[in-house]
């Protein structure tokens, strides 16, 4: 996906109070970057933030960090949470990073991670390109390494065709266990339970398309 560059995101999100700089020097230690030490869940691939930004609403009990490869997307999370903090309101259990996850097991530590989200994560549709995607073997083998022992990966996705590759990248694994998954999550009574949604998911359910979801653990 070929992305509009704006001017000026890179030196906002290098000084924005609200993104995490110099990754590698926190391995081991994330919790020291939030006020409480309580679980830390991850989205990768947070896009414009709505979804991490809800949760984080939601769970004030829960500490997150929404990674994004692009300082472009990047900044548009940065200026929603500005505009949080302006109306009043903060989010002292959120930061951001503006980071390439295929790096991901290099700066958190074995078991610092209690939960990983991926939502509408690009499909790299060429087969030649299928260990980008971030539900394959590859990137699981990451997980691995930063998940705790119970932690568990939720992934959303309108593309069915990622949906499939996802659920026989889990169900060949020696590792993973696929826990729960739907062709069609908000018809489904149980998964769509609390369900917060990305921008994606509004887009694209407005326009009829199902959602498909799955959760995998250890």
């Amino acid at each position: 996906m070929r992305l509009r560059n704006i001017p000026g995101a890179d030196e906002v999100v290098a000084n924005s109070p609200y993104c995490i700089q110099n990754p590698e020097a926190n391995v081991g230690k994330w919790h020291d970057l939030f006020p409480k030490k309580q679980e830390l869940h991850i989205e990768i691939g947070m896009g414009k933030g709505q979804f991490i930004m809800n949760m984080a609403k939601a769970h004030p009990d829960i500490n997150y960090i929404g990674i994004e490869r692009y300082t472009s997307v990047t900044l548009r999370a940065v200026q929603k949470m500005e505009a949080l903090v302006e109306a009043g309101e903060h989010l002292d259990n959120l930061k951001f990073l503006c980071f390439d996850a295929k790096n991901i097991d290099t700066i958190f530590d074995s078991g610092e991670v209690d939960r990983i989200y991926l939502n509408f994560s690009d499909p790299w549709p060429k087969d030649r390109h299928a260990k980008r995607r971030l539900t394959s073997s590859e990137f699981l083998a990451r997980y691995n390494k930063i998940l705790k022992s119970d932690g568990r990966i939720e992934f959303k996705t309108d593309n069915v065709d990622l949906f499939n590759f996802s659920l026989d990248e889990i169900n060949n694994s020696d590792v993973w266990h696929l826990d729960a998954h739907t062709y069609d999550l908000h018809h489904d009574t149980s998964l769509n339970e609390g369900n917060i949604m990305t921008e994606y998911e509004e887009k694209f359910s407005s326009q009829g398309n199902p959602i498909c979801k799955l959760i995998c653990s250890r």
